[in-house]
């Protein structure tokens, strides 16, 4: 793994006077044994990235790779447009990666063998026209209520198939002297998970949702299980589940809250519990995962966030270079050095052959559970509409708070989107 330098600079001043362009260009001149560098672009130098770097210039010896942060996605969009991405780049699936204009920018990646070890269901959101540009970049995080196993083995609960189900736990909890739902306005992208993460409900009741959703034929305030979602934020509110402090705690408050039994639920998304075995290791086995549950014991599932995609530009010199790189990190190798980051806690990769060791936190077994079976899971709807509002935490915030109804709020984010979708230039807005 490299930094980026100047080669001349490194023969010394007096070399390189004495040299001049004929040393560098010999330095450069890719001779037989000199190695390749490409440059991998990522939101966070991690310990994944590192890793997998590692392992694959160990596989690769003639393969240098030199990682870049991407700092947000104005920086992407503005490279892209100068032609200056690196070999490859992670970046959203799903609707941001369809505003990239994949198929002006990116390598089609449709007919590589190494396509075949990936999830139909990842490559579904990073397709565009007939072609596939993507591979997954981590895992797959699950949507709905972390718990703590430990509170619920006490008082004896099961883990609730319906609302009313998970109410009634919740009573019991309350009973129990425990703050039964952990809410973190403070941060309030927070308080949209029991909206979100109650899509896979929607979707298996009203299956063209999405297409109507983004056609503007349907909408939150006028479909009922649409708006449950909203209901859900109003309900745990008015009964006085959570926490005294939910309007200015933080995330990290809601993460400590859970791992020390002060909460039984927080409703966030899985990757929450990779943080959690670096702050509180003990805890992590005492905690696991379950949907937002329905208003019907038959219909239950969990509702999934699709890793990032890495790509290929169009732009790149060193396309066959970072295929090698894709394959690898689609390959057994790869799985494993990805699987071994993060205490396994980054969930389950969308590749063939690639389970999460046996080992791994309750938390990513449970979301995993709910990917054997395509009925028991579905995709968010960011990965199915381009349709979302900018004003939907604060609204969440405010039907959680109690200051706005859930009937008010889903009116309100249904003009929200209107706005949000004209500016798209969506038919039917």
């Amino acid at each position: 793994m490299r930094r980026a330098t100047t080669r001349c600079a490194a023969l010394g001043l007096a070399a390189a006077v004495a040299l001049a362009a004929g040393a560098c260009s010999q330095i450069g001149g890719g001779g037989e044994d000199e190695s390749v560098t490409i440059t991998l672009g990522v939101g966070t130098v991690d310990t994944v990235a590192e890793a997998i770097v590692e392992a694959f210039e160990e596989a690769h010896p003639d393969i240098d790779v030199e990682i870049e942060t991407m700092a947000d996605e104005a920086q992407t969009r503005t490279r892209l447009a100068s032609g200056d991405l690196p070999d490859l780049f992670a970046a959203n699936s799903g609707s941001y990666f369809h505003s990239l204009d994949p198929a002006e920018h990116f390598v089609p990646l449709t007919d590589e063998a190494f396509m075949e070890r990936v999830d139909p269901a990842f490559q579904e959101v990073v397709t565009s026209g007939d072609d596939v540009y993507g591979v997954p970049w981590k895992g797959i995080v699950g949507g709905g209520f972390m718990y703590s196993r430990a509170i619920y083995d006490a008082l004896g609960l099961e883990i609730p198939r319906t609302w009313d189900e998970f109410m009634a736990n919740n009573a019991a909890i309350s009973e129990a002297g425990i703050t039964p739902v952990i809410q973190t306005y403070g941060e309030p992208w927070t308080a949209q998970m029991p909206l979100l993460a109650n899509y896979f409900n929607v979707q298996s009741q009203v299956p063209d949702f999405a297409e109507s959703y983004t056609a503007n034929e349907v909408h939150f305030s006028d479909t009922p299980e649409a708006l449950e979602g909203f209901e859900n934020i109003q309900a745990i509110h008015d009964a006085g589940y959570q926490n005294e402090n939910f309007a200015s705690a933080a995330y990290e408050d809601g993460l400590v809250m859970l791992a020390e039994g002060e909460g039984a639920h927080y409703p966030i998304l899985s990757y929450a519990i990779a943080t959690i075995a670096q702050t509180h290791p003990d805890a992590v086995g005492d905690l696991g995962m379950f949907p937002v549950p329905g208003r019907s014991a038959d219909v239950h599932g969990m509702t999934m966030w699709m890793p990032a995609g890495l790509y290929i530009p169009t732009s790149s010199d060193h396309v066959e270079e970072a295929k090698t790189f894709l394959e690898f990190l689609v390959g057994a190798e790869g799985c494993d050095v990805v699987n071994a980051q993060g205490d396994g806690g980054l969930g389950p990769q969308p590749i063939a052959d690639c389970p999460l060791p046996e080992d791994a936190p309750q938390v990513s077994l449970d979301v995993e559970s709910y990917l054997q079976d395509p009925e028991t899971y579905s995709l968010a709807l960011e990965y199915l509409s381009p349709v979302k509002g900018p004003a939907l935490a604060q609204i969440c915030v405010e039907v959680g708070s109690g200051t706005r109804t859930a009937v008010s709020g889903a009116e309100l984010y249904d003009e929200d989107v209107e706005k949000q979708a004209q500016q798209l230039g969506l038919e039917g807005w």
